[in-house]
């Protein structure tokens, strides 16, 4: 079994983010088959949610949905859905036309709820100009971190996925002195080096990922997105599980120590969900975990 491709790949030109729901009632097996079978984990990742499985009767380890976490400040908001379709390539309408063909392929089983583009901006840059996943870890430690490993055929060569939609406000960030953005962020803007006299609420600080315990190591490939005025990040992040992601995401909110992340002084999520990322087969992406 192997992981879906795409997870380790260089972040592409272009890509889109596609969330479908489950039609009440529906019975989601054929689409399903047909939806696998259209994804080659590289130019068109799947990811599933817990409802699915909820639906088909059968349980996969480690799946749930997206945490809520009612003492977080600002809010998280909870927007789980039953797919998650990552599409990557080139040019943005050939990703458009790919995903009208993916969205007749499972209805009316499946319907889509919400598209997000984004693309790659610059050298893997989010569009407050600092570089993104400069911690990412690298060859076998990233296979080690994204790819569930020893639990049996149809888990193992899988990975989790937590999909974030971030909403900048540009104003509030360009009104900051480059100091004050440089110690929100934790690093020079320009040379990408971490700053040592960084406080304690800068983003590097907070998500440090060598300083959980156990550590909390996960392979980002977040990409900026545009929607008319609104613009922000699509944070996306594998692990082996959601341990990882979900540590992190605790000691964001002050859950660890009472600290917020200073990313919320000018950035807030608009959305979240889980999604679990199956390995996959000669023929497609592999479904057997789900009976």
């Amino acid at each position: 079994m192997t992981a879906q491709a795409a997870i380790f790949d260089p972040i592409p030109r272009h890509a889109r983010h596609l969330f479908f729901d489950l039609t009440p009632s529906a019975d989601p097996r054929a689409a399903l088959h047909a939806l696998a079978a259209a994804c080659d984990g590289q130019s068109a990742v799947l990811g599933i949610g817990e409802s699915v499985t909820q639906a088909l009767g059968v349980t996969v380890s480690g799946l749930r949905g997206f945490p809520l976490l009612p003492d977080a400040r600002p809010p998280i908001p909870v927007t789980q859905h039953a797919l998650w379709v990552w599409l990557r390539g080139d040019e943005p309408g050939d990703l458009l036309l790919r995903g009208h063909v993916l969205q007749a392929l499972i209805a009316p089983a499946f319907g889509l709820v919400q598209a997000i583009v984004s693309f790659r901006h610059r050298d893997c840059r989010d569009l407050t100009g600092y570089e993104d996943g400069t911690e990412n870890p690298k060859d076998e430690a990233a296979v080690e971190a994204a790819v569930a490993r020893g639990q049996g055929a149809g888990i193992d060569g899988s990975s989790f996925a937590a999909v974030q939609q971030w909403l900048h406000d540009f104003p509030k960030f360009d009104a900051m002195p480059r100091a004050e953005q440089n110690h929100c962020i934790g690093r020079d803007r320009d040379s990408n080096e971490e700053l040592d006299d960084a406080p304690a609420s800068a983003h590097v600080k907070r998500t440090a990922q060598e300083d959980f315990e156990p550590e909390a190591f996960v392979v980002r490939r977040s990409m900026p997105w545009v929607a008319g005025a609104d613009a922000g990040l699509v944070f996306l992040a594998f692990g082996k599980s959601f341990a990882a992601f979900e540590a992190q995401l605790r000691r964001m909110t002050g859950h660890d120590d009472g600290i917020t992340d200073a990313l919320f002084r000018f950035t807030r999520p608009l959305s979240g969900g889980y999604y679990w990322c199956p390995p996959m087969v000669d023929n497609g992406v592999d479904l057997s975990a789900l009976g």
